[in-house]
């Protein structure tokens, strides 16, 4: 893997039971484009990157033995977990303020970040759950504990669905019982196109998708790490849980 590279990619067994992808594992920018000085203090901070979650998502991939895709772009120059035509794909504002990185975009700059990060990145995961024939699709995400001033949130992880509720709810007590307080389609929902990307793979090719969403702060701390990781790959590796591997 290069700097210039649009994903990461971890290799799994031909039988793996998921597919894993991470849409916001990175806050680099590509060769050919560099953060304005307007834009510094978005560095390090959850509008630039899904903080935690790149280590959190190798860690579960080894632990799982599964394929994984990993954004090597910052979802500040487009972003992979939305549609093409979503008003998000490049965010002209956060932080109560403008991303300089977007404003005034032109239609060939727009086309020029869709060819070199979008298409790629999304290429590598269609490739990679085409090869994994068993694999239900797992979407790797981290929030911030307090949104705008608003109020903390209580859950540790959430598990989002857009299609598949009965694996959503499945999936959601099997992590409740590793102790972990969970919530579903918290704290944001996995509808309306939300989890974009997981959910149009698993339906091109038959299968399921879920999108696990980790709080960042303990994404973040080294002392959760295993923790997380064992709780998560128990959940995930439980026999009971719906699969779409029939109809893959």
């Amino acid at each position: 893997m290069t700097a210039s590279d649009p994903a990461e990619i971890l290799e799994g067994p031909a039988d793996a039971r998921w597919a894993i992808t991470c849409e916001h594992a990175s806050e680099a920018l590509p060769p050919g484009w560099s953060w304005p000085d307007a834009d510094q203090h978005l560095l390090g901070t959850h509008w630039a990157i899904d903080l935690g979650i790149a280590d959190l998502t190798r860690s579960l991939a080894a632990r799982l033995e599964a394929p994984a895709v990993l954004a090597q772009f910052s979802r500040l120059l487009i972003d992979p977990n939305r549609h093409l035509s979503a008003g998000t794909l490049f965010r002209r504002h956060c932080d109560g303020g403008e991303v300089e990185l977007n404003q005034q975009l032109s239609f060939d700059e727009r086309q020029r970040r869709i060819r070199t990060c979008y298409e790629p990145f999304h290429a590598a995961v269609d490739a990679m759950i085409g090869s994994h024939p068993t694999a239900d699709v797992l979407s790797m995400h981290s929030f911030t504990p307090v949104y705008e001033g608003g109020e903390p949130r209580w859950m540790e992880v959430g598990v989002l669905y857009d299609h598949d509720e009965a694996l959503a709810l499945a999936l959601a007590a099997c992590l409740e019982a590793t102790g972990l307080r969970v919530a579903i389609n918290e704290p944001y929902t996995g509808k309306g196109g939300l989890m974009h990307s997981a959910s149009t793979h698993a339906l091109r090719h038959g299968r399921l998708a879920v999108e696990l969403e980790v709080r960042q702060d303990l994404a973040t701390d080294p002392s959760q790490h295993d923790r997380l990781v064992s709780a998560i790959g128990a959940a995930l590796s439980d026999p009971t849980l719906p699969t779409g591997r029939a109809s893959a």
